[in-house]
């Protein structure tokens, strides 16, 4: 009930995200009933009805993907203080984000369901003179049991996932125990501080008007200035002072080279498909199964690892060569959102080069028309990652309203926040459009020949 209530009282915005995940979930769903009407319809080729199948796994890991991304910026199931004295504490939060995203994926599978059975002719009459009955198998009835079994996929593993992602975490770092204080209370404990220092020079008074200090300026206020002194270069507009733009991460994302070693082995093993025979695929599609599609999976996984390094590396050649404010503040966004933005952008990277390979591949062969199945599931697939990368954006931004707010408070003009996002936007498509092509004509080069 009260995902209900959270989901019925949310903003527009977040309406439209979940109205996307149970379009997404749609799709996916209608694409396994149509793999097991396919089943039914061929039973005498398993193996094109497993390949089917497989070839399923990429839409329902792209739809389990952004419905992670969508619960992460749910607004309802953000956590607030004085929730945990309702009750609302991390792990019932955790709770209901995965109830709602099973809310949003179950609408989606009736969907499906619903539009399946009306193609079969099971409601109302087979439309379209029964141009589907390939994989409809419109003359036998239709297993109830399995067909619920692969609507249950998407739902079941979106909330686990999200369930998974989102569990409570303890923020300390490794190797930090617990301390004790007096009468057993549970805390930090303070360093220790011997007489002397705190009693010479008074240093337990600088530190009180230190915070003070610190404590006026945080809240909008200027420290006191000596009227010998002249104010810092960094606070006089439209400079930007050194503590107002986000901080530089301490260590940059360890996932590169291991992306850049999964991505090889991707490639290699596509060259190696490409060198064997050619079977059919789905929709018209040929290459070498199942090596194609393993391949291909490796290459995203490897591009996905390597995303938030790139963006990482992105950032840091920003602020390379006596950078000014604009570039500063741009780099130093970067590599704070390395993580969050990189991987969506190397999902972005494979399926775009993954497009064009098959463009590509199309161009130059004598193949069939690709299938409506197989447009559908590029479709999802694309729209899918373009979603994730859009709400992964979102994200960001909502991170960085803090951040954001300081700026302009020191009289930073907004005109410079969206230079420095352009310049963002830039530096990025600059480095992963030219590596989009490089692994797209590697990826298209064996199944050329």
């Amino acid at each position: 009930m009260l995902a209900l209530r959270l989901t019925r009282g949310a903003h527009p915005a977040v309406h439209l995200r979940r109205l996307l995940v149970a379009t997404a979930a749609a799709g996916t769903g209608f694409l396994l009933l149509c793999t097991l009407g396919y089943a039914m319809a061929h039973q005498d080729d398993p193996r094109g009805s497993l390949l089917r199948l497989a070839w399923c796994l990429t839409p329902l890991a792209t739809t389990v993907y952004f419905a992670l991304a969508v619960a992460r910026t749910d607004p309802g199931t953000r956590p607030r203080p004085g929730l945990a004295a309702i009750g609302l504490g991390p792990a019932r939060l955790m709770a209901v984000s995965a109830a709602t995203t099973a809310l949003s994926c179950l609408l989606g599978s009736m969907v499906a369901l619903l539009f399946f059975l009306h193609l079969r002719g099971d409601l109302t009459g087979m439309p379209f003179d029964g141009a589907g009955a390939d994989f409809l198998a419109p003359e036998k009835p239709l297993p109830l049991p399995a067909a619920l079994t692969l609507l249950g996929l998407v739902p079941v593993i979106a909330s686990v996932t999200v369930a998974v992602a989102m569990r409570p975490r303890d923020d300390r770092p490794k190797g930090t125990g617990r301390s004790y204080g007096r009468f057993g209370a549970r805390g930090t404990a303070a360093a220790k501080e011997t007489f002397g220092s705190y009693g010479r020079f008074k240093a337990h008074l600088a530190a009180g008007s230190r915070a003070a200090g610190a404590a006026r300026v945080g809240a909008g206020s200027t420290p006191p200035a000596r009227a010998s002194e002249t104010p810092p270069p960094e606070t006089q507009a439209p400079h930007l002072a050194p503590h107002a733009l986000p901080p530089t991460p301490r260590e940059s994302p360890k996932g590169l080279p291991w992306g850049i070693a999964v991505l090889a082995v991707g490639l290699a093993v596509e060259a190696y498909a490409g060198k064997t025979h050619t079977t059919p695929l789905p929709g018209g599609l040929t290459g070498g199964a199942p090596a194609t599609l393993i391949g291909w999976l490796l290459t995203a996984i490897g591009l996905a690892l390597a995303g938030p390094g790139l963006t990482h590396l992105c950032g840091r050649l920003l602020q390379s060569a006596h950078p000014g404010a604009l570039r500063l503040l741009a780099g130093r966004v970067l590599m704070a959102e390395a993580t969050r933005i990189g991987r969506p952008l190397g999902v972005v990277c494979a399926v775009a080069s993954g497009t064009y390979a098959m463009t590509t591949l199309h161009g130059t062969a004598t193949t069939p028309q690709i299938g409506p199945l197989t447009t559908l599931g590029l479709l999802l697939v694309t729209g899918c990652t373009l979603a994730t990368l859009a709400t992964a954006a979102v994200e960001a931004k909502h991170a960085r309203a803090d951040t954001t707010a300081a700026l302009l408070r020191l009289g930073a003009p907004a005109t410079m926040l969206r230079s420095a996002a352009a310049l963002r936007a830039g530096a990025v498509l600059a480095l992963f459009g030219p590596l989009t092509l490089v692994v797209a004509e590697l990826a298209a080069l064996p199944l050329t020949r």
